[in-house]
C-alpha cells in the first residue's frame, strides 16, 4: 500500500462524510486536522454498509458477509482493494480500535434484512430497541472513542460515549418515522406507542393522510423526552474526553438534539417534514464551539498515536488533506 492509495481512500471517506452528513461533518471541522481522516473512515464504513442495507441491492445479506469477510481479511493480512476498507483499516491500526464494536455494528445492521436469522421489523420494548442499538449506534460511539482521546482511561469514557450514539439514533428513529414505515420497519418501541393508544394500522393511516394524529403527537412527545434524557446522561461524558475535541462533540450533540425542537416546531408532521436545524442556528453553535476550540490549549501529558509500521504519520496525513 503506497502513501498515494492511503490519501486517495481517505479522501473518498472524506467526501462521502461531506456529502451525506452535514451536522456530523459539520462537527470534524471543529476537530484538529490530524483527526478528522479517521473520524470521516468510520463515518463512510457506516455510512456504505446503511446504505447496502436500506437501498436496492440484490443480495443484501451476502454483501454484508462479503464485506465483513474484506474487513477481516485486511485486518489479519494489512490492505484492503476497496478505499473505504483501505481507510478503515489503517483507522483501526492507527487507534487501536477494537475490531469487535464492527461485528456488532455488522450483526445489528443484520436485523435489518428481511430473511436474516436475526431479522427484526418492530421492537415491543425500549429495552429490545436498545440491543439493537447497542450494535447499531452504541458501538459506533465505542469506535469514534479512540480517536477522539480521553483523560481518563478509555473504559471509563465508554459508558457515555455508547450513550451518546443512542441519544443520536433515537433521533433518526424519530425523524424518519414516514421512511422506515416505507421500508417496512417500526423502530419507535411498539409498548411506548401502546401507552398513548398508538398501534401499528394508526402509523400507517397517519403515514397514508400525512397527518398526525393527537395520539401519536403525545406518543412522540413522550419518546422525545425519552431522548433528550439520553443527551443528559451522555453530556457528562463530554468532559471525559481530550479538551481539544470537546467543542466538536459538544456541536454535534447540540445540533442533534435540535433536530427534536424541529419536529417539535411542525407539530410532530413527521410525515410531510423532514426535520433539520435551520442553517443559522448550525452556524452559530459551531461558530461559538470553533471559539472555544481555538481557546483551549493542548495537554501536554496527551500524545497522538502513530501509524503502525508504515512510514505515513498522522500529522503527515494530515497535512496532505488540509483541504477535506
Amino acid at each position: 500500500m503506497s502513501s498515494a492509495q492511503l490519501e486517495s481512500a481517505y479522501r473518498v471517506c472524506g467526501r462521502i462524510a461531506a456529502e451525506h452528513g452535514r451536522t456530523y461533518f459539520l462537527a470534524t471541522r471543529l476537530l484538529a486536522a490530524s483527526r478528522r481522516p479517521a473520524v470521516h473512515a468510520l463515518y463512510a464504513f457506516a455510512r456504505t454498509v446503511d446504505d447496502l442495507v436500506d437501498h436496492a441491492v440484490a443480495e443484501p445479506a451476502a454483501e454484508l458477509d462479503r464485506i465483513e469477510h474484506a474487513l477481516r481479511t485486511a485486518l489479519d493480512r494489512g490492505g484492503a482493494d476497496e478505499p473505504v476498507l483501505l481507510a478503515l483499516t489503517d483507522t483501526i491500526e492507527r487507534y487501536d480500535i477494537a475490531p469487535r464494536h464492527f461485528w456488532t455494528f455488522l450483526e445489528s445492521m443484520r436485523m435489518d434484512i428481511p430473511g436474516s436469522a436475526v431479522y427484526r421489523d418492530r421492537y415491543a420494548t425500549m429495552a429490545d430497541l436498545r440491543d439493537y442499538m447497542r450494535g447499531s449506534a452504541a458501538a459506533i460511539g465505542l469506535q469514534l472513542l479512540p480517536v477522539l482521546g480521553t483523560v481518563v482511561p478509555r473504559a471509563a469514557a465508554e459508558p457515555a460515549a455508547a450513550a451518546l450514539g443512542e441519544a443520536f439514533q433515537l433521533t433518526n428513529f424519530l425523524r424518519d418515522v414516514g421512511e422506515d414505515l416505507d421500508r417496512g420497519r417500526v423502530y419507535l418501541p411498539a409498548e411506548d406507542l401502546a401507552a398513548f393508544g398508538v398501534d401499528h394500522d394508526l402509523l400507517l393511516h397517519c403515514r397514508r393522510t400525512g397527518h398526525t394524529e393527537p395520539r401519536l403527537r403525545r406518543a412522540l412527545a413522550h419518546l422525545i423526552a425519552v431522548n433528550r434524557d439520553l443527551y443528559r446522561r451522555a453530556a457528562p461524558g463530554i468532559d471525559l474526553l481530550d479538551p481539544r475535541v470537546r467543542p466538536a462533540i459538544r456541536t454535534a450533540s447540540a445540533l442533534y438534539a435540535d433536530i427534536l425542537t424541529e419536529i417539535e416546531h411542525t407539530g410532530y408532521a413527521v410525515f410531510t417534514t423532514r426535520a433539520t436545524v435551520p442553517h443559522h442556528r448550525r452556524l452559530h453553535v459551531a461558530t461559538a464551539n470553533f471559539i472555544l476550540r481555538k481557546n483551549t490549549p493542548a495537554p501536554s501529558f496527551r500524545r497522538e498515536p502513530g501509524l503502525r509500521g508504515g512510514s505515513l504519520t498522522t500529522d503527515s496525513l494530515a497535512s496532505r488533506l488540509a483541504s477535506e
